[in-house]
This record gives structure tokens, sequence and C-alpha cells, in this order.
């Protein structure tokens, strides 16, 4: 089964490199253009992995994450973020709402698919979501 990835992301062309990028690696794609946007295409359908930017109008992605993680049927979604930003802060904030990894802007697409393929693979075999000992692999961009 092809794996269908929700990229959230105000910028087209950011939003045509991860599709491009993940559609390469065979991966299905949705696009929202901010987090409230993200909300109504998460009400059409739930994806097996959710990427998103940090800093959007509308919704930014932390304020996405805080509202998508508490809702039972996204409890186990993948959530990466996907941002310019590199602040501790953010990223701490980050961790707390629910999301699973951090990557920093810009990318590779070939990082970006080993990055989705292992967050996918440890949300499949029950890792992902495990109780954490520490810091989760590609919390911070690097696995």
């Amino acid at each position: 089964m092809t794996a269908t990835i929700l990229i959230v992301d105000d910028s087209r062309m950011v939003r045509t490199l991860v599709r491009g990028a993940l559609e390469a690696g065979g991966f299905n794609v949705v696009e929202a253009i901010h987090g409230a946007h993200a909300l109504t295409q998460l009400d059409r359908q739930t994806p097996d992995l959710m990427i998103t930017d940090v800093n959007m109008p509308e919704m930014d992605g932390l304020t996405l994450v805080e509202r998508v993680r508490p809702q039972a049927r996204f409890a186990q979604l993948p959530i990466l973020m996907l941002t310019t930003e590199t602040a501790e802060d953010l990223k701490q904030r980050g961790r707390q709402a629910g999301a699973n990894g951090w990557m920093v802007k810009p990318f590779s697409p070939t990082q970006l698919r080993e990055t989705v393929a292992l967050v996918l693979e440890r949300a499949r075999s029950g890792a992902l979501f495990a109780k954490k000992s520490g810091s989760s692999a590609g919390s911070d961009g690097r696995r």
C-alpha cells in the first residue's frame, strides 16, 4: 500500500519541491496551504504522515500540531516539522505539541524521502509512539 503524505506549507515552491521529492519515492501527496486548510484536508482523509512548516498565515504549524494531536484519530499520526527555524525553544514546543521530527530547510530530496521512510517504518512497528526514553530519531533533522 502506498503511503499518503499531507504537506502543509504556504510556499507554493516548497510544496512543489516536497511533492516532487515524495512522488519520486512512490508516495501519494495531498497539499494544504496553511494550518487551517490542513484541518479541512484532515476532515476529508487521514494521511499516513503529515509534514508541516512552522511559519504560515491563518494557522502556524505548531498550533496545527497542538490542535491535531489530542484528537483520538490522529494520536498515532506521524508528524514532521519541515522549516527554516532552528531555535531550540521552537523545537521543544514542537516536541511538546507532539511532533515526531524536525527537519531544516533547505533539504535534499533524498534526505526527505529517507526521513519519511524511517518515520513511517517506526510508526508501523509501534516504535514511534512507544514510551520515549530520549530523543526520537530525526527529531533534529538528523538520524
